[in-house]
């Protein structure tokens, strides 16, 4: 695999940016890592989904209600993906190691991996975004077709369609079959995982096995298999929903741009800072009840050039980030509103799927 660096020699915009928000920090006498702001939320979304949880095994409610409960547990399980967990694996839930450990065991519970996915996402995703070739997240050639590089086919002419069944089932793909692909390659897309320790290995079959028991033998056991499926289908459906589309609103939508890892070493023109303000963009940074429930994550920005610092201190940090992007000349990429970054993630995908060929011409 080809070899791609940073311009980082002269790192002037990260080192003006790191500078103004580690006196911000100092300034207000605050820690980097998460506070009650999170703490409370995680109070509230993982009763919340045992209660759902237990509701459904036990609580013979009607059967629209249990659908209704299926479905706001999968969302519930998603945001404590963006919340809990994405905080945990980022090392920035807590300033306790042992903690973050802990509280990233979490995506565990939801069926995925934290080990595969910090190597996934901490350390390809955040170093290659949008680096077609290396990151994983846009890698879903030929099914889909999210940058220029990416060969085209027929099929996507209606991926702006079809993609949203491809979101719906995301969630069922990630735990019942890709993490399996990379555990057992060893691989993330073309890149060689670190090292899989035993304890690694133990806990990943471990999770996997909890997962099958609680959420498809003991379900079955009490609700009948038919009752399950329709259950489970639903809180997929909609957890898989919400994770793709709030992921695919920071990098797949209009003014993100992309690069393209062929087969000879490159250095990529831009620093690595530089490199994220280009390749994402934040959403609703006003909307209080979404930067609640997506964990800050419509703050991608921020998120992409601090991944180590909570998501909680994000709102204040986007200012310093606009503030130097004006002072450097960097076009800061944002979307008002969660409906206008859903519009513009479709409006590419569209135009994505038309033949670069015909439209070249």
């Amino acid at each position: 695999m080809a070899k791609i660096t940073f311009n980082n020699k002269d790192s002037v915009f990260f080192t003006a940016l790191k500078s103004d928000v580690d006196q911000y920090f100092k300034a207000n006498n605050l820690k980097k890592t998460g506070n009650w702001n999170l703490y409370i939320k995680t109070l509230v979304l993982i009763p919340l989904a045992i209660t759902l949880y237990l509701y459904l095994l036990f609580g013979n409610g009607p059967a629209v209600i249990s659908l209704f409960a299926c479905a706001i547990l999968g969302f519930t399980f998603a945001s404590i993906g963006f919340n809990v967990m994405h905080d945990a694996c980022h090392g920035s839930f807590s300033s306790k190691k042992w903690v973050n450990e802990v509280m990233s065991l979490t995506l565990n519970a939801l069926g995925g991996n934290a080990f595969i996915w910090k190597f996934k996402h901490n350390i390809i995703h955040h170093t290659y975004t949008n680096v077609d070739g290396i990151d994983d997240d846009i890698a879903k050639s030929p099914l889909m077709r999210q940058c220029a590089s990416q060969p085209w086919v027929p099929a996507h002419r209606y991926q702006h369609i079809y993609v949203i069944l491809v979101y719906a089932i995301s969630s069922f793909a990630w735990v019942f079959l890709m993490d399996f692909n990379k555990y057992l390659n060893k691989r993330v897309y073309k890149t060689a995982m670190t090292r899989i320790t035993p304890m690694d290995h133990f806990v990943f079959w471990l999770s996997k096995a909890l997962y099958v028991v609680f959420y498809v033998v003991i379900p079955i056991q009490l609700l009948g298999a038919s009752n399950w499926a329709i259950g489970f289908t639903v809180m997929h459906i909609t957890m898989g929903l919400t994770l793709a589309l709030v992921f695919q609103l920071a990098h797949v939508v209009e003014g993100a741009s992309f690069e393209f890892a062929g087969g000879t070493d490159r250095c990529i023109e831009n620093e690595w800072a530089i490199h994220q303000i280009k390749t994402t963009a934040d959403f609703s940074a006003k909307n209080k009840l979404v930067s609640w429930l997506v964990g800050g994550l419509n703050f991608q920005i921020e998120h992409h050039l601090f991944p180590r610092i909570s998501h909680v201190h994000y709102p204040a940090i986007s200012e310093l980030v606009k503030k130097n992007c004006e002072k450097f000349n960097l076009e800061y990429n944002y979307f008002p509103t969660v409906s206008s970054a859903i519009a513009s993630h479709f409006r590419m995908m569209k135009e994505l799927g038309q033949n670069p060929v015909v439209a070249g011409a």
